[in-house]
């Protein structure tokens, strides 16, 4: 394992040319050594956000609350290097990257506190909006903001940007619902604005920030030309410089810096905590799409749709059309559709019952049917037809960001104008494209905000000297800014000032309102290190600095466009790096390479085998995430398999010929260790001679060796009435139950088959055959088609060529034989795989009785079953056998990833760390999941037996 701290690899000096300490041990005195990241790997790692901006940080450190914030800020004020905080990195404009010290704060300040009943939730700055809203849910509320980013983007962050999304527009965004904030100033002073006294405590220990924020309310207040401008700006949705709207709505300064801060992207001072007011889930809904013949035609009936009161009204133009018919599961009416010139409004109205969000539609009706569309008017309740077209609507930056050149990025702008505006911007805008020759671009967005998002893509980084990409899109930015302003409206709306529109606040504000902003900035900030350039720049090239590159890498990852939707859902995201990190430094070493810079490519090369390849799960949830469906595991195998061990990979070949013995040495070894003292110390030693990554980390709380792998209660394979095979899984061989002794999955669902009437049978020579995963995993190529060779023709013989299922009762293994029955000659593409869990579920709940049921389940499904689609079945069985089954909120990977786990067991440990907490606090009769090693590892992590649902259920149903 790699340390965090190299405190000789980076200097700094003071702002006078005084030379100062080396900055990360300053840093390392500031906080803790441990929290100090300095080696390349890690501020090449995090010198890119979802923007198209790239800056690298001299340091990154991790906070873990406000006490190490106010340190951080005085260590950056005493090295005169700047400072800048980052949680998700979501954001599109910039604001999350530095040359200065980065402050990681996704890492904690994750406490979700659910108050009033769910009328109002406090939360820490780096909790998803995703994990939010599902501690929300249970009170039948949500956040207003709904960022399309709600998967990976914090709080803090919606925050910071006042960021909205699909139907909150002005009323139900960060600015509207803040109840207050707690926070920490440049200065170190720290305030709760939730306080009773909180104005008189500003007031006495920021005297100055007191009076300037009292002095900028009093004259913006008293000037009309000033008040006007305010007020018609802030009447769009608007995040362009800072919310001056504030100094109009509020009268106590702390009231005013508290939403002042909404919107300042980090610029002004720190959130350490967020309390927000909530609103209900509608969950009742009627979706339509509305597709007229022109943009015009579109926009023409904007305004009576508006006065309908529909939850959104979703602007498509004809690109966005074309691109969402390419779809294979778009709706038949729109592939049909011959599109030229027209657009479309997704239309959705919403209620807290049936009844009422009937009545909403029922009331639009009569619109609708004077409209005139080239389509369908119906608003449908059915929610796979919404699904589809919400699918097409979201869909669109994947698409076009997956189809677009390798080696370009895609960027995706946002603007508001007036809604009677919006027509003549949308055919500017489309005008513009033409000009500058960006033929796919696409317009979409939410128009009953006047709020629309474009999308295109662009060679930006200067590459052996050609800087025409970067031109090209600097004349445009131009153009459109002269659009915008013109039409009365604002260039951020959503996405933030960041560094994409900083040269252009003064002219949106003009001279006066653009004074009071750096004045703003130099009450809460005064020696200008936090985050300087994001928001405000006199520079007026400053967009176009620091512009990334994009290399070509791998084919696996190079339509990545750096969002960090896959980083919540990565189990070494807080230990090592996460499939954005990954792909990055794939782009970082890559560029190096092509510099010349051989020392940073051998220093990158070796951190990166522990950090990027031994530490990732390969479990395959980032492409779940992900935008463009990239699975960063496929890259990681592959890396694996181009650097493997030729010792470790004849033996794991050597393996695949003679599994039955060796999953039957590995559970005797088990066995054995438990019994022999000083076991552990004994496999430490030799992973040290050995290598880490070919020999497990044996501790006590392993389970011993399992049972043989044929379950009792088979039929013979050769018999005609055998209605599936069974594919145990090896793992039952290899490890034991744990806690209570058990009959294992495989022979609970032998049992179950049994109470249902359902004969199984199995394949011959079942314990020599495997589903391949391990090899695969490992990049043994060698090994994984030696294992195809004996499984597949078994396979095929036991199904009576693929005339019944083969069923496996771990979902790694269902997984694992789907993919190599894909990758295997055509003839065997007829064998049907199931999961225990589906086919138990489905075929053997309804003829089976439960006589008793378990109270409360703590369930953890898998990584392989949430991309299988097992969850709802898994669900259906923990709900027969207990009458409450929890899923913690805090779900995610385990982390044990087959042998992982094993052989780095800090993975696991990191992995579920949050998990454990929150399960520690649920008293439960049982604990269950679907796979052997998961459970495992959920074992060791709690301190819970974890076991199949099968062996739960089967117990349940004995009479």
């Amino acid at each position: 394992m790699s340390s965090t701290l190299n405190i000789s690899t980076v200097s700094s000096s003071a702002g006078d040319g005084r030379p100062v300490p080396d900055l990360g041990a300053t840093l390392a005195a500031a906080v803790r050594p441990e929290a100090v990241r300095t080696r390349a790997i890690d501020r090449l790692g995090m010198a890119h956000d979802a923007s198209h901006f790239a800056r690298t940080p001299q340091a990154v450190v991790t906070a873990a609350g406000g006490a190490d914030v106010a340190r951080l800020f005085a260590a950056s004020a005493a090295a005169g290097v700047p400072l800048t905080f980052r949680s998700g990195g979501t954001s599109l404009s910039g604001q999350a990257v530095t040359d200065g010290i980065l402050v990681d704060v996704r890492r904690h300040f994750r406490g979700i506190e659910i108050l009033d009943d769910g009328a109002r939730v406090r939360v820490g700055p780096g909790a998803t909006v995703r994990a939010v809203n599902a501690r929300l849910a249970r009170h039948g509320r949500m956040l207003g903001p709904d960022p399309a980013s709600e998967v990976a983007c914090t709080l803090g962050g919606v925050v910071a940007n006042n960021s909205s999304g699909m139907a909150c527009g002005t009323a139900a965004n960060s600015y509207a619902l803040l109840d207050s904030l707690e926070l920490v100033l440049p200065s170190g002073t720290t305030l709760d604005t939730g306080r009773p006294g909180a104005d008189d405590e500003l007031r006495a220990r920021e005297p100055a920030l007191w009076a300037g924020l009292a002095r900028i309310r009093d004259r913006l207040r008293t000037d009309p030309a000033l008040r006007a401008s305010i007020e018609r700006q802030f009447s769009l949705k608007n995040t362009m410089g800072y919310g001056l709207n504030s100094f109009l709505d509020h009268d106590r300064p702390a009231d005013i810096l508290a939403r002042l801060l909404v919107g300042s992207e980090g610029t002004l001072a720190f959130i350490t905590s967020i309390t927000m007011r909530t609103v209900p889930v509608l969950a009742h809904t009627r979706t339509g799409l509305l597709i007229f013949d022109s943009l015009a035609a579109a926009n023409r009936a904007l305004p009576e749709l508006v006065d309908s009161d529909p939850a959104t009204i979703e602007l498509l133009d004809a690109t966005s059309l074309r691109v969402g018919q390419a779809d294979a599961d778009a709706d038949p009416r729109l592939r049909a559709l011959s599109v030229d010139a027209h657009a479309a409004l997704l239309v959705e109205y919403r209620g807290h019952t049936a009844a009422e969000a009937d009545e909403r539609a029922g009331a639009a009706s009569g619109l609708l049917a004077r409209l005139p569309l080239q389509g369908p008017r119906e608003l449908s309740a059915d929610p796979v037809a919404k699904a589809g077209l919400w699918k097409l609507r979201k869909g669109l930056y994947a698409k076009v960001a997956e189809a677009r050149p390798s080696g370009t990025a895609a960027l995706l702008e946002d603007i508001a104008v007036p809604v009677p505006d919006l027509l003549a911007t949308c055919e500017g805008l489309i005008g513009l494209f033409d000009r500058h020759g960006y033929d796919h671009a696409v317009i979409f967005g939410h128009a009953k905000d006047g709020n629309v998002h474009f999308m295109l893509t662009e060679h930006l980084g200067d590459t052996g000297g050609d800087t025409s990409g970067r031109d090209r899109f600097g004349r445009f930015t131009d153009d459109m800014v002269d659009l915008v302003l013109r039409h009365g409206g604002t260039l951020k709306a959503e996405h933030g000032t960041g560094r994409m529109m900083t040269p252009f606040v003064r002219r949106q504000y003009g001279d006066d309102l653009y004074q009071v902003m750096t004045e703003i900035k130099h009450l809460c900030d005064p020696h200008g290190l936090l985050s300087p350039g994001v928001i405000l720049d006199d520079d007026p090239g400053a967009h176009l600095s620091d512009l990334k590159s994009a290399p070509t890498v791998e084919s696996e990852v190079d339509r990545c466009v750096e969002c960090g939707f896959c980083e919540p859902v990565c189990p070494s995201r807080d230990l090592t790096t996460t499939p954005r990190q990954r792909i990055v430094l794939r782009r970082e070493l890559e560029k190096a390479r092509a510099a010349g810079d051989h020392a940073l490519v051998a220093e990158l090369e070796a951190d990166y085998t522990y950090d990027g390849v031994d530490t990732c799960a390969v479990d395959g949830m980032c492409g779940t995430a992900c935008p463009v469906t990239i699975n960063t595991g496929d890259l990681i195998r592959r890396l694996r398999a181009e650097h493997p061990q030729p010792a470790a990979a004849k033996g794991w070949t050597f393996a695949a010929k003679h599994w039955n013995a060796t999953t039957r040495l590995a559970g005797t070894a088990l066995t054995v260790a438990r019994k022999v003292p000083g076991a552990a110390p004994a496999s430490t030693a030799l992973r040290r001679i050995v290598g880490a990554e070919q020999v497990p980390q044996w501790s006590p709380d392993l389970p011993p060796g399992g049972t043989h792998r044929v379950p009792a209660g088979l039929v013979s394979e050769r018999g005609a009435d055998a209605e599936l095979v069974l594919f145990s899984s090896c793992t039952g061989t290899m490890f034991g139950t744990t806690g209570e002794p058990g009959p294992g999955a495989a022979q609970a669902f032998v049992r179950l088959c049994h109470r249902a009437g359902v004969r199984a049978t199995a394949p011959t020579d079942l314990p020599a055959l495997c589903c391949g995963t391990p090899w695969k995993s490992k990049g043994y190529a060698d090994g994984a088609t030696t294992m195809a060779h004996q499984v597949l023709p078994a396979l095929w013989t036991a199904t009576r060529h693929g005339t019944i299922p083969v069923v496996t009762d771990a979902s790694s293994c269902t997984e694992g034989l789907r993919v190599m029955i894909a990758a295997g000659p055509a003839q065997y593409h007829d064998i049907e795989v199931l999961d225990a869990v589906s086919y138990t579920a489905d075929h053997l709940l309804p003829e089976i009785t439960v006589h008793q049921r378990l109270d409360r389940l703590v369930l953890h499904p898998t990584c392989s079953a949430t991309q299988l689609g097992l969850t709802e079945p898994l669900h259906r069985l923990a709900a027969a056998v207990a009458t409450d089954v929890v899923v913690p909120d805090s779900w995610n990977c385990c982390g044990f990833a087959g042998d992982r786990g094993l052989l780095h067991p800090e993975l696991t440990a990191s992995a579920t760390a949050l998990q454990a907490w929150e399960i520690a606090g649920i008293d439960a009769d049982a604990h269950a999941s679907c796979n052997r090693t998961c459970e495992i590892g959920m074992t060791r992590a709690t301190g819970r037996d974890y076991v199949h649902v099968l062996e739960l259920l089967e117990r349940a149903t004995r009479a």
